[in-house]
């Protein structure tokens, strides 16, 4: 009888690691992902304008971040670095990915493209980027649902079609994750019922309709409510990854009207709408952990994929940072980074050490007691030591890399690293730019031809780093006619 008896000690031990470590209750685990917002975007990173409390009290009651990075400029990329702890390069996902419906419904190929793309026009052949993140990368997922527990995910996923949604990658529950780069609409029922293709008429995958008027953002605080409740007597991660605020900028109404009174344009003002929108669902998140009485063991990680969308301060501006989204600038890379771990971090903790969307993985896996893939390289870094000190023990990470060789946003391929605070951004047309990000957070002065041997450096130092993760580089066009070098912004 007593053998019997220890079996589901024994089972628990196995399948929750923390309770091996004497912690009462296994942790879980939500990661909340914003589309495109913006350093600034948030009243606790200095805005003035966009109203966020919810959010804000993640980071009164937790730590937040000033140096938080996205792995790329781009969604995509971001995405699978999130999901797998390792650079874009690496993946090799880095640009978004443009899946079954994007490519006319053409169907879904045997094998990601293997090749380099280009034009007479441009003087460098790309390497192709794939249809999705193949199945043999070890998602967060993966590694927790083998571990005990219960995984969802919800809202935009954008890393392949179907044979490769959440469901192929580790998740027990989808909630509206597909190809689509963005909602066809914010507004229930979510499509475009006039558009062309069948997906984009038919509404988002796994979200159907339920109120006609109903604002998407708020529909996918609704699925974590119900998610959070019917897993609140068993361990869970979940990720919450709204398309807000990506385009098509719409809003609802009343909201919007608030943010148009303060003197902004239209469409600043229905983007601060869609700020407040995500700012209710994380009010809702938090209101259902303390209902259910699960506040005290989850973790929130709240971030972004890239930078904000500014044309010209069109939805939004990144200033002081300069450019936004694609661009390889800090208004382009630099984001939100907030972790609210209650009863481990001092409330209202800052760190200054630089963080990335690579570092979910190791983090949440450790935090979890279950141990990373050791199988393949993991480039993140588990934050847990430098959370339980509250940011006061340095992380001991002095460089990222980014890593964008194609043409799409900005005027040509580029990789980036930072090390320290200087940060150089290397277009593969020829031009270099150095940076000194502790004087010029804004990236005004090039100091590229009075700082040579910097600029050597961080060059060989970049080249090193590529070569090492065998990442793809764009390639001299042999059709080239020879034009005009690029020149950036």
């Amino acid at each position: 009888m007593r053998s019997v008896a220890l079996i589901p000690l024994l089972l628990s031990i196995c399948l929750f690691p923390r309770l091996a470590r004497g912690a009462d209750k296994p942790l879980n685990f939500i990661v909340i992902l914003v589309d495109d917002l913006g350093w600034m975007d948030l009243s606790c990173q200095g805005s003035d304008y966009y109203r966020t409390p919810n959010v804000d009290r993640l980071a009164q009651e937790g730590l937040r971040f000033t140096n938080g990075y996205a792995a790329c400029a781009v969604c995509s990329p971001t995405r699978a670095a999130l999901q797998t702890g390792r650079y874009p390069g690496r993946i090799g996902v880095t640009d978004w990915i443009r899946s079954m419906f994007q490519r006319g419904g053409l169907g879904t190929p045997e094998k990601n493209p293997t090749d380099y793309v280009g034009g007479p026009g441009r003087k460098l052949l790309c390497p192709p980027n794939p249809y999705w993140m193949e199945h043999d990368e070890v998602t967060i997922a993966e590694a927790l649902r083998e571990n005990g527990y219960s995984t969802g995910y919800i809202g935009k996923w954008h890393l392949g079609d179907e044979a490769w949604y959440p469901t192929g990658q580790g998740y027990d529950e989808n909630r509206g994750g597909c190809d689509y780069g963005q909602p066809p609409s914010y507004f229930d029922p979510f499509n475009q019922p006039k558009h062309k293709h069948p997906m984009i008429r038919a509404g988002i995958p796994f979200l159907p309709g339920r109120r006609k008027g109903e604002f998407l953002t708020h529909r996918e605080a609704d699925e974590a409510v119900k998610l959070i409740r019917d897993w609140k007597d068993r361990p869970f991660f979940l990720q919450v990854s709204h398309y807000a605020v990506h385009t098509p900028i719409q809003a609802i109404e009343s909201v919007a009207a608030k943010y148009r009174r303060e003197g902004r344009n239209e469409i600043n003002a229905k983007y601060a709408a869609m700020v407040e929108s995500f700012d209710d669902s994380t009010k809702a998140i938090l209101n259902t952990l303390e209902e259910v009485g699960i506040d005290d063991r989850t973790v929130i990680l709240f971030t972004s994929d890239n930078g904000g969308l500014d044309h010209g301060g069109r939805p939004t501006e990144n200033a002081p940072l300069r450019s936004g989204k694609g661009y390889p600038y800090e208004g382009g890379i630099r984001v939100p980074f907030i972790v609210r771990w209650p009863g481990v971090i001092k409330p209202g903790s800052v760190s200054d050490d630089m963080v990335c969307s690579i570092d979910v993985l190791p983090t949440l896996l450790e935090a979890a007691g279950v141990a990373a893939p050791d199988d393949r390289t993991i480039d993140g870094l588990s934050l847990v030591e430098h959370l339980k000190s509250s940011g006061k023990q340095p992380l001991g990470r002095d460089e990222l890399l980014w890593h964008f060789p194609h043409y799409r946003h900005a005027p040509g391929p580029y990789s980036i690293i930072r090390k320290g605070d200087w940060k150089l951004i290397r277009w593969d047309e020829g031009i270099s730019e150095l940076y000194d990000l502790k004087s010029d957070l804004s990236e005004a002065t090039n100091l590229a031809e009075r700082k040579v041997d910097k600029l050597a450096e961080l060059d060989g130092l970049l080249t090193a780093r590529l070569k090492s993760m065998d990442a793809r580089l764009p390639r001299l066009n042999p059709q080239w006619k020879g034009r005009k070098q690029l020149s950036p912004e």
